[in-house]
C-alpha cells in the first residue's frame, strides 16, 4: 500500500493538527555562490501626498529572494539619482555596486506611470529603460518591474507577479477546526481566504488561465471535487461519488480534468470533459493509482502507483492508455510533476527513511536530491521552471520551503502564526 500522501488520501491525517496561520514571511537560507551587488535606489516621487507602497523596497526584496542578487543597503548609498543621467560612477564604485535600478513615479488620475532604468556600473551603460503606464496598484507594479529586471539579467521570465495557493487550519471560538483555502502574492503578502469549511480542504489546483481553482472538500459530508471562480467566489461541485474524489488537475488547454475516483471499487485515474461532464476511465489495475499531473504538452499524464510493489511514478499516454514506469531510484517516489519544458520530473523521494524533494532529468537520466529538510512533500513548480515550492517541517513546525531547480537557491516561508500545507504555484498573471 502507498504511504503518507498516496494511501487513499491519507494525507488528511497530517493536516488535522494544523493551527492557525497569518501572512507568510520570507527567510532566505541560501543563494547563488556569487550574487550580483545591486542598488535599488528609492524611486522619486515629486507630487503631493504619500505613496502607500515603497516600490523600490519591494523590487529589492524580490531580487534578494531570487538568490541571484545581493542588495546594497540604502544607508550606504551616497546619492539618490532619479535617472541614469544623474548617476556618478564614483559614488557607486565606492560601495561596490555592480547594478543600479533607478526610477520615478507619477500619478495621472487614478493610475500611476513609472519610468525606471537598469544601469551597469562596470560598463557605464544603461542595460534597459522602461515606462510602465496605467498601473492601478503599486505593489503589482513593483512585482512587474522585478519581473522585467530579472528577465533582462537572468534570461528567464520572472515569477514575482505570480500567486501562491495553500491550505491552512484554524480553530473557531468553540474550538472546532476551520479549514481555509488561501491565496497570497509570491512574497507572502496580501493573503486572502478564498474558501473555508469545518471539513478538510485538500489538493488545490489552478486552471491554466488562473481564473479558477479546483480543490477537494468534505463540506457535504464526504469527499467531492469543487471548482471555484477566483474573483467572484462562485462554486461548482464537479464530482461527489461514493468513495474517493481526489487529486484534480487541469489539462494545459483547460478543457479536461484529471482526477482520482474509487467509485468502481479501486482508486483509478479518470479524465473528465469539463464541457460535457463526461468521464473516461484511464487506468484499470488492482493497485492504487493516484496523484495525476498533466504533462505540459497535454499528451500524457504523470501519476503515482504501487503496481510495482512500492510507490513509483508512471507516465500514461492519453490517446493510447499505455503506461510506462519512469522512476527507479529507491523504493519510494511520489507526487510527480513535470517542469514547463517537460525535461525534468520533480517528486517526493524517500532517502534513508526521510522524505525529500528530488529532480530527475528525463533526457540525461540524472537524479538529484534538492532538499535537506524533514518530511518534505507537495512540491509545485514555478511557471518559469526555475523554482519550486513545497511543504516541510522546520523546528517541528509546518512551513513552506522553496528551492531552485539546481538546488542552490533556498528560502523558507513560515507563517507568522501557525502552519501551512499543500502549496501550489500559480500560472503567470498580467499586471492590474
Amino acid at each position: 500500500m502507498l504511504k503518507r500522501v498516496v494511501v487513499l488520501m491519507s494525507f488528511i491525517i497530517a493536516m488535522i493538527s494544523m493551527p492557525a496561520q497569518a501572512e507568510l514571511e520570507i527567510v532566505i537560507t541560501a543563494g547563488e555562490d556569487n550574487p550580483l551587488p545591486v542598488a535599488v535606489v528609492p524611486f522619486a516621487w515629486g507630487q503631493t501626498g504619500f505613496l502607500n507602497q515603497d516600490v523600490a523596497q519591494i523590487v529589492e526584496n524580490n531580487l534578494a529572494r531570487s538568490g541571484y542578487f545581493r542588495p546594497i543597503a540604502r544607508e550606504s548609498m551616497l546619492s539618490r539619482p532619479e535617472s541614469s543621467a544623474e548617476i556618478y560612477l564614483r559614488d557607486w564604485r565606492m560601495i561596490g555596486a555592480e547594478l543600479i535600478v533607478v526610477g520615478k513615479i507619477q500619478r495621472q488620475g487614478g493610475t500611476y506611470t513609472i519610468a525606471y532604468e537598469l544601469f551597469n556600473v562596470s560598463s557605464a551603460k544603461t542595460l534597459g529603460a522602461w515606462t510602465l503606464r496605467g498601473a492601478r496598484d503599486l505593489r503589482d507594479a513593483a512585482h512587474h518591474i522585478s519581473d522585467v529586471i530579472y528577465e533582462k539579467l537572468i534570461g528567464l521570465p520572472g515569477v514575482f507577479s505570480t500567486k501562491l495557493l495553500y491550505v491552512t487550519l484554524s480553530q473557531n471560538l468553540s474550538g472546532r477546526n476551520v479549514y481555509h483555502l488561501k491565496i497570497a502574492d509570491a512574497d507572502g503578502e496580501r493573503e486572502q481566504s478564498l474558501a473555508q469549511s469545518t471539513e478538510p480542504i485538500l489538493s488545490p489546483a489552478w486552471s491554466p488561465d488562473g481564473k479558477k481553482i479546483a480543490y477537494v472538500s468534505f463540506q457535504s459530508g464526504r469527499s467531492g471535487i469543487y471548482i471555484q471562480d477566483r474573483i467572484s467566489g462562485t462554486q461548482e461541485k464537479l464530482t461527489g461519488f461514493k468513495g474517493i474524489n481526489g487529486a484534480p488537475d487541469w489539462s494545459p488547454d483547460g478543457k479536461y480534468m484529471a482526477l482520482v475516483l474509487s467509485k468502481d471499487g479501486n482508486p483509478e485515474i479518470y479524465i473528465m470533459d469539463l464541457a460535457q461532464k463526461k468521464l473516461k476511465r484511464m487506468t484499470k489495475h488492482y493497485a492504487i493509482d493516484t496523484e495525476p499531473r498533466w504533462a505540459p504538452d497535454g499528451k500524457s499524464i504523470i501519476f503515482t502507483s504501487n503496481r510495482g510493489g512500492a510507490p513509483q511514478i508512471y507516465r500514461l499516454a492519453v490517446l493510447t492508455g499505455k503506461v510506462k514506469r519512469i522512476t527507479y531510484e529507491g523504493n519510494y517516489n511520489a507526487r510527480g510533476e513535470l517542469t514547463p519544458d517537460g525535461k525534468d520530473l520533480i517528486m517526493v523521494h524517500q532517502n534513508r527513511g526521510t522524505f525529500h524533494i528530488a529532480v530527475q532529468n528525463l533526457e540525461r537520466d540524472t537524479f538529484t536530491i534538492l532538499t535537506e529538510t524533514d518530511l518534505d512533500e507537495s512540491p509545485s513548480i514555478a511557471p518559469n521552471g526555475s523554482m519550486l515550492i513545497y511543504a516541510t517541517l522546520f523546528e517541528g513546525k509546518g512551513v513552506l520551503g522553496a528551492v531552485s531547480i539546481n538546488g542552490k537557491v533556498k528560502y523558507r516561508l513560515p507563517a507568522k502564526v501557525g502552519e501551512v500545507r499543500e502549496p501550489v504555484w500559480s500560472p503567470f498573471f498580467g499586471i492590474n
